[in-house]
């Protein structure tokens, strides 16, 4: 595979439809990597007025989103919250916890999703809770709808993440 000049896996022109899911996803994992590259523990904590969203922030909430789609939707394991019930959606940031850890858990999340869906179909299906069944309205998703809402999500964070890091030290782009 090639990679763009900062190092992120360029995802195929032309290939079948797993392929392309899991590379343009990838894609999204190296670029909230990229976007929080080379910044100290302190700048990975500054927000973006008016947001309170960190880079730290989006790392850990990122990793709680792995969690949450591949091992508890689809994989249907009864997991808590990556960094602990009081943090469901991992934006909150603790003051012990520095980017190290915080990428290291994401990193386990992304790891241990892979394993569950390599074997599975696109068109294996996952369950919801009813909650979130009511934004979907359907208790039942498919493995490609989960692969393509992480895409969004991630493409949508990116977004965000850029906008943070261009207002830490004016880097943009990518």
């Amino acid at each position: 595979m090639n990679t763009t000049p900062d190092g992120r896996p360029i995802p195929p022109a032309h290939a079948d439809e797993r392929v392309m899911l899991e590379a343009w996803l990838d894609f999204h994992r190296a670029t909230l990597a990229l976007k929080c590259s080379g910044l100290e523990d302190d700048q990975l904590r500054l927000t973006s007025a008016p947001s309170s969203m960190t880079l730290l922030g989006l790392v850990q909430h990122l990793a709680e989103v792995e969690r949450n789609w591949f091992r508890r939707v689809f994989a249907g394991q009864d997991l808590p919250p990556v960094f602990g019930e009081s943090n469901g959606d991992g934006f909150a940031l603790d003051p012990d916890r520095g980017f190290e850890e915080a990428v290291t858990a994401w990193q386990t999340e992304i790891a241990r999703g892979r394993e569950l869906i390599a074997a599975a179909s696109l068109d294996d299906s996952g369950h919801l809770s009813e909650q979130e069944a009511g934004h979907v309205g359907d208790q039942g998703v498919s493995l490609r709808w989960i692969m393509v809402h992480m895409i969004e999500e991630y493409a949508r964070h990116n977004g965000h993440a850029d906008l943070i890091r261009e207002r830490i030290d004016g880097v943009a782009g990518a």
